[in-house]
């Protein structure tokens, strides 16, 4: 017979009625019918799947309205798994297949109920032989006394799953036994109602309520479509392997699965069967909404809609830059005639070859780096995917192929106190579940490892995964959102792998590393929590790599509390308060990492923060670039601080306010004392009796590995393009600003406004910016050495303060080229100076001052001005050895100097005269931060975004 003999439709209606066993047969006549017979997926296939009593829909609990991807191959999944309880048998023989056929030939169904063959399980399992079949008919089966299982047997109820219950606690003393729809129910004497300490027990479609599941190596079990309820639990004690999949836990007491000791060398003859199960992958039952690597963006929400959610309005766009001081340059632009006039520019000396101008110069393709692009950065590097990362972490691989422990798949936890707690060397791995309104989701202590893949873990009361003790594992492609903690929790020595998982919307912070925790968060999308995407204190110290941290209600990432920690390669944008936040001893790497378009400040060093923060790119945030306090030692080398709406760096004297000690955690609360009341409760409940501060790293060893450092470092930085000045100082403390290129900011390009202690600018270029160059108010003390100040709207340098000026080039402002006023005590030494229509040096007021050794040059030949102006009635300043060079009257447009010996500063290298002290290395620091959040009127005091958690 020829399937074309009738229509295809036809076929399908009569094959429809076939039972499974025919349809197999069907299979096999030829390669039309096969093909005809694998159509019936979802017809026939689907009816057989879901008519079996044994399992139930392929996706169920966590997912029960999505089709499988094939209802046959869900079926055969199903066929296979429930026959690994029958494997056990002599291998050495090569009839082990016949004589598990006969096996099953001589097996006898024995039937258990009132007016049966048997009234009583405990008859009837005295006289069952190996492999029987006892069908419990609808009753309850209740014992007074513990029940024995001495040889292999299946137990099936009949009819749905509820008319059978079991109410006995029962312990296999036999190799291998299977149980099928039945209610298990606590006897009054205890709450174990099956235990297994070296046999093999599957559960198909199996109901516990208020009782508990205890399998102890090398024991196994298999339990699939199960559901835990009433407080129900699994206990795994020393396991070699198990697998629960499919199953539904549900008000739980304490843990609904709990993974003690690690795995027993043992193992029984159902392990490499279990082992070859764990290695199945099934197509069914995939968390759909779990992380996929794709758009940076991808599951975010939308940036539109976070503002308005937010309260960010899109005036925040064009933030208008007020005056917070006067510096006297209107009265100075109108002496000088500010307005640039193009004529000049014919006369201005050359200074193009200066030492940085690498900075500025078009790339061979045409494109122009950070320091010279007016536009902001458009692009940044996308995460890695799950491939990418497994294929450069041998470690992550190990960890992927392990198949150790408990196998946990496709389970739902929900509405109890725990989900998974593994403690003592435990091990387990999860993939596919679903973790939703527990006080926790997963907890891994005590030494113990943890695989996570593809889960979702939501709405828990305290932190979704808690990891601590010396915990390891991998952490990979989930969805960990909406929890009333952290989404994870690391403290006291863990040390997991967590890359490629989707961290999201929960009411604190996405990553919280303390108490000496570690870790590596590598390629993670974390966004929209209230409190920091990542937040690292008490001695916490991750890596923290490829993330995109973003959308944040609070700062991307804070680093507080002794937290160090290297953290590169991130893009953190969009985040309400600071990018990165660092206070109190905070003390990370911060390197190559994107800052950008936060509607607060990029990076904030609060009070007694340190760090080096290195090669990063801070651009279009709506605060300032930068923002250093008080009493912090940061180390700020190599960054690229552009087209922020206020200033590029700026370092204020202001103090933390007295009662951000007490509330510094935001709006929420008291972080710190949740963080020690948590602690407290963690430690009652594990019996662990030791303090935090035998955790911690001593300061000693913490500092062994660097150069102390004594003074805030502001080096070779790139600060461009920002909306007012680019280096802003008002503080008491010292300074050190080395080889930085400062240009094209909309106000001065530095200005120090109060400086009670040295600030040093050595070696900067300062170009281009809208307001002048230097600015340095009246009672600051300041040192300029070897700086290139050019091209400046205002004056090149305006210093009312004390110091010195010395070795600098000043050349094309279009104010003076160096006003010295105020009655501070200056000196002025071998600087070169051309103005472009002002004075050169101009000494006003009662300034005292001694201006020696200066080479000055007429900038236009018209200008009329002196290019070397004092006061008549000063007589405290002292001129000598000033060369004053002018425009001949047969001068051409070809300027008739050059720059030479030295060179246009500032030069190439770092200065001969600092010493390695003065001049520090770049090794690496590690910072943490606690943020407080005070919204001033303006920035006389404070960021008027200054950030917090």
């Amino acid at each position: 017979m020829e399937v074309g003999s009738l229509p295809v439709e036809l076929w399908r209606v009569i094959l429809a009625y076939l039972p499974l066993a025919d349809l197999g047969r069907c299979c096999q006549v030829c390669r039309a019918w096969r093909e005809l017979v694998l159509s019936l997926d979802n017809t026939r296939w689907r009816q057989l799947c879901l008519g079996c009593p044994e399992c139930r829909h392929p996706n169920w609990p966590s997912q029960p309205h999505l089709e499988p991807p094939s209802w046959r191959e869900a079926l055969k999944q199903h066929a296979l798994a429930t026959r690994t309880w029958t494997q056990n048998g002599p291998e050495h023989q090569s009839s082990a297949c016949l004589l598990l056929f006969r096996r099953r030939k001589d097996r006898r169904v024995w039937h258990v109920g009132a007016g049966l063959e048997f009234e009583t399980l405990r008859g009837a399992l005295g006289v069952a032989g190996p492999y029987d079949r006892l069908v419990l008919h609808p009753g309850v089966y209740e014992e007074q006394a513990e029940v024995a299982l001495k040889v292999p047997v299946e137990l099936v109820g009949l009819g749905t799953l509820g008319e059978v219950s079991l109410l006995m606690c029962m312990e296999q003393q036999c190799p291998t036994a299977r149980l099928v729809n039945l209610v298990f129910m606590p006897p009054w004497f205890s709450t174990v109602v099956y235990k297994t300490s070296w046999g093999h027990v599957q559960l198909d479609n199996c109901n516990f309520e208020g009782a508990q599941l205890q399998v102890r190596g090398p024991g196994t079990c298999q339990a699939r479509f199960c559901s835990f309820s009433k407080g129900s639990s699994v206990h795994l004690l020393g396991v070699a392997l198990s697998l629960l999949d499919s199953c539904d836990f549900s008000g739980s007491d304490t843990a609904s699965v709990t993974v003690e000791g690690p795995p027993v060398s043992e193992k029984n003859w159902a392990f490499k069967y279990m082992a070859a199960l764990a290695r199945t992958v099934s197509p069914c039952g995939v968390i759909k909404s779990g992380p996929h690597r794709g758009s940076g963006s991808e599951g975010a929400v939308k940036k539109e809609d976070w503002q308005r959610e937010n309260g960010v309005e899109a005036a925040g766009q064009g933030t208008v830059i007020e005056d917070a001081w006067s510096d006297g340059e209107e009265e100075g632009s109108k002496d000088g005639e500010g307005t640039k006039n193009p004529s000049t520019l014919g006369y201005r000396i050359p200074y193009d070859n200066h030492g940085l101008s690498h900075l500025l110069k078009a790339r061979p393709d045409g494109s122009f780096p950070s320091a010279s692009c007016p536009n902001p950065p458009c692009a940044h590097p996308e995460p890695l995917t799950i491939q990418q990362e497994l294929e450069r972490d041998p470690e992550a691989q190990m960890f992927v192929s392990s198949t150790l422990g408990c196998i946990v798949r496709r389970c739902l936890f929900r509405e109890g106190k725990g989900g998974v707690h593994l403690s003592n060397y435990g091990q387990a791995r999860l993939e596919d579940n679903v973790f939703r309104c527990l006080n926790y989701g997963v907890r891994c202590i005590q030494n113990s490892i943890i695989v996570m893949r593809r889960n979702e873990v939501c709405e828990c009361r305290a932190s979704g995964v808690f990891l601590r003790l010396s915990a390891q594992g991998l952490i990979a492609e989930n969805d960990i959102h909406s929890n009333g903690e952290a989404g994870l929790d690391i403290r006291k020595g863990a040390n997991p792998i967590i890359v490629c998982n989707k961290i999201h919307s929960g009411l604190r912070s996405g990553v919280v590393v303390l108490g000496n925790g570690k870790g590596s968060l590598r390629s993670n999308h974390i966004y929209n929590n209230k409190e920091a995407g990542v937040y690292i204190l008490f001695s916490g110290n991750p890596v923290v790599c490829g993330n995109h941290i973003f959308q944040g209600q609070a700062a991307g990432i804070a680093i507080n509390e002794n937290g160090r920690g290297l953290i590169a390669e991130n893009v953190i944008k969009e985040n309400q308060w600071g990018g990165v936040d660092i206070r109190r001893e905070g003390d990370p790497i911060l390197r190559n990492n994107y800052i950008c378009q936060g509607y607060s400040d990029g990076i904030v060093v609060g009070e007694r923060g340190r760090g080096l923060i290195e090669g990063n790119h801070v651009y279009g945030n709506k605060g300032c670039g930068v923002w250093v306090m008080s009493s912090s030692l940061p180390q700020l080398v190599g960054n690229y601080i552009t087209h922020n709406c206020m200033y590029g760096l700026a370092v204020f004297c202001r103090k933390d306010p007295d009662n951000t000690e007490r509330n510094w955690a935001g709006p929420e609360g008291d972080r710190r004392g949740m963080v020690e009341e948590e602690e407290q409760e963690n430690l009652h409940e594990e019996g662990e009796l030791f303090a935090w501060d035998s955790d911690l790293d001593s300061e000693d060893e913490r500092h062994s590995a660097r150069r102390s450092v004594s003074v805030a470092l502001v080096e070779s930085n790139c600060m461009s393009f920002n909306g007012a000045v680019g280096l802003y100082v008002k503080t008491s403390e010292p300074l050190n600003v080395f080889a930085n290129l400062v240009n094209r900011n909309r106000g001065v390009g530095v200005a120090v406004l109060q400086s009670s202690q040295l600030t040093r600018l050595v070696t900067n270029c300062v170009l281009e910016n809208s307001r002048g160059g230097v600015t340095v108010e009246k009672d600051c003390r300041a040192e300029l050495r070897g700086n290139g100040i050019y091209q400046n709207d205002g004056h090149g340098v305006n210093f009312s303060g004390m110091g010195q000026m010395l070795e600098n080039d000043v050349v094309g402002n279009s104010g003076y080229g160096i006003q010295v006023s105020g009655n501070g005590d200056v000196k002025v030494l071998h600087n070169r100076v051309q103005p472009a229509l002002g004075c050169g040096i101009a000494l006003l007021g009662s300034v005292k001052a001694l201006v020696s050794d200066n080479q000055l040059f007429q900038g236009h030949p018209e200008s009329q001005k002196s290019l070397l102006h004092l006061n008549p009635s000063n007589k405290s300043c002292v001129l000598r050895n000033n060369s004053i060079s002018r425009h001949d009257s047969s001068c051409t447009s070809v300027p008739p100097w050059v720059l030479e010996n030295p060179s246009p500063r500032p030069p190439a290298s770092s200065p001969s005269g600092l010493s390695s002290s003065q001049y520090p290395s770049r090794l690496g620091i590690s910072m943490t931060t606690r943020i407080s959040a005070t919204v001033e009127n303006g920035c006389h005091s404070g960021s008027m975004f200054c950030s917090v958690l």
